[in-house]
């Protein structure tokens, strides 16, 4: 017998990870047809905010230049969904926003209403962030903001 492990020449992991990511599609899916989100279920879905297909206001993108969360929660609208990604309406500070993100782009996807959770890891190409002309300065997340850290939900 050996001890070392064969590389496979199929993708298990990308895969598994593209399996996953359908499971967001399917719960989108599910509260579409239902008119809302059932009992106390919320959701928290990270993405990528640079990855090719994502749609979103320059504020918004200035602002989270990498990565952002939005919360599906009471007040969202205008949600569409297809096999590649899907488009919601949100409100940010009061200012609504419309956003498209394609499911690669997304990273985390949280019902804390029921502690359940993913995580996905980058497709090859992913990694590379496309580098802004300036860096934007930080800034502070304000009382109110539909955005949130997923850090409490990850495995340490």
């Amino acid at each position: 017998m050996n001890d070392t492990t064969a590389d496979s020449l199929i993708p298990y992991d990308e895969i598994v990870q593209d399996a996953l990511r359908s499971v967001v599609r399917r719960v989108l899916d599910r509260i579409d047809a239902e008119g809302g989100l059932p009992g106390g279920h919320h959701f928290y879905i990270a993405f990528r905010t640079r990855f090719p297909g994502v749609e979103m206001p320059r504020h918004l993108l200035e602002r989270y230049p990498d990565e952002m969360t939005i919360v599906i929660q009471h007040r969202y609208w205008d949600l569409l969904i297809d096999d590649v990604h899907f488009e919601i309406g949100l409100s940010f500070n009061q200012v609504p926003a419309k956003l498209s993100i394609p499911f690669d782009a997304v990273i985390g996807f949280v019902d804390p209403a029921v502690n359940f959770a993913l995580q996905f890891q980058p497709k090859e190409g992913e990694a590379v962030i496309v580098p802004e002309p300036a860096p934007a300065p930080h800034v502070p997340i304000e009382d109110g903001s539909n955005v949130v850290t997923l850090d409490r939900f990850r495995k340490k």
